[in-house]
């Protein structure tokens, strides 16, 4: 499966512990917080996973904000990549992990496929930038309002990547 960086960024210390769920998952994973990450050490990885929240009305989470820019820099080519997201799908339905579309928009032609994703209908919300063609492009947490469906959806998520990453 090669070596996977798990690349998050936390604010309440969710995305945090998402990544260590994800990590206790995926054999060979590295975990790194984005504002500490040495992109220049990136090509050392054939697997990227990246997390982030979605904060207000569909913005990254603070710490992606400076990062997102070297994120796009890096080379990506031959990289698979999947992401993973926390959000509010009740107070913030129209914005629902927004977060990570943004990121995979600005990546999208990097040259890496992108890998994970997940169908949208398994959360109720109205809108997000992180659904193409009906899918998530990677795992949802709606820990504010479904925390006891984390540990259960991170599992499953991990094995689809597993076969997917291979």
């Amino acid at each position: 499966m090669g070596n996977t960086l798990i690349l998050y960024g936390s604010t309440t210390g969710n995305t945090e512990k998402v990544a260590g769920l994800i990590s206790s998952n995926i054999d060979n994973s590295e975990i790194a917080r984005v504002e500490e990450f040495d992109f220049s050490s990136i090509g050392s990885y054939d697997n990227i996973i990246i997390g982030s929240s979605t904060w207000g009305i569909g913005d990254l989470q603070d710490d992606w904000e400076g990062a997102l820019s070297d994120l796009k820099n890096a080379d990506l080519s031959g990289k698979k990549i999947s992401f993973f997201g926390l959000g509010d799908a009740e107070s913030y339905p129209d914005s629902f992990v927004d977060a990570i579309g943004i990121i995979y928009k600005d990546i999208e032609g990097s040259g890496a496929s992108f890998v994970g994703k997940t169908p949208a209908s398994e959360i109720e919300f109205d809108a997000s930038v992180a659904v193409v063609d009906d899918h998530f492009i990677g795992l949802v947490i709606d820990e504010d309002n479904q925390s006891n469906e984390t540990e259960s959806r991170v599992k499953e998520w991990c094995g689809q990547l597993k076969q997917e990453l291979n």
